[in-house]
């Protein structure tokens, strides 16, 4: 456990760089990605796999997972104008913890009981592919759909609601 949480530490501190550097759509769907990959990889190969290797498997595949994941938390607070931000970021919050904390112990106790039922880990890969389709779409929705936010003011990213049209340069403005 300890190494899993030292690896979601050290991917956002080592990787932290990259996300504006290389830039924030690119890492995002990247680090997606990759973590989409190896937990399919770490599925097919689940059976061949000793308790440290398993550990080590998570390890390499949170370094990249939890990384892209606060970039694209940070990203979400940026996208939205600052008076719905808070309320915004509370949405996706309780959705995806709705969702995960509803439908994961569900899905996941019922994966782990046939498994140990049968006495056949590999029966929890099933697991491992739907996190791994999971963390691959949502790869490729950022690729599609991400916004460039690095190295950009808040203002420019988005417009604060209270903020008013300025008339372009150069143009009169109307008297009514």
């Amino acid at each position: 456990m300890e190494k899993a949480a030292a690896s979601n530490f050290l991917g956002a501190v080592l990787l932290s760089r990259l996300f504006d550097t290389v830039g924030r759509v690119r890492m995002i769907s990247g680090t997606y990605l990759i973590s989409g990959i190896l937990l399919t990889i770490t599925g097919v190969i689940l059976g061949s796999l000793t308790a440290v290797t398993l550990t080590l498997c998570g390890a390499v595949i949170f370094f990249f997972a939890s990384a892209g994941a606060s970039s694209a938390y940070l990203t979400v607070s940026e996208i939205f104008p600052m008076v719905t931000r808070a309320l915004c970021i509370a949405f996706f919050y309780a959705v995806g913890t709705a969702a995960g904390g509803i439908t994961g112990p569900l899905l996941f106790g019922s994966l782990i009981q046939n498994a140990s039922d049968s006495g056949d880990i590999t029966k929890i890969a099933v697991g491992y592919f739907i996190g791994a389709a999971l963390m691959i779409v949502g790869g490729v929705v950022e690729a599609i759909f991400g916004v460039k936010a690095e190295r950009q003011s808040l203002e420019d990213l988005a417009k604060p609601l209270t903020a008013e049209d300025a008339p372009e340069k150069g143009a009169t403005a109307s008297k009514a």
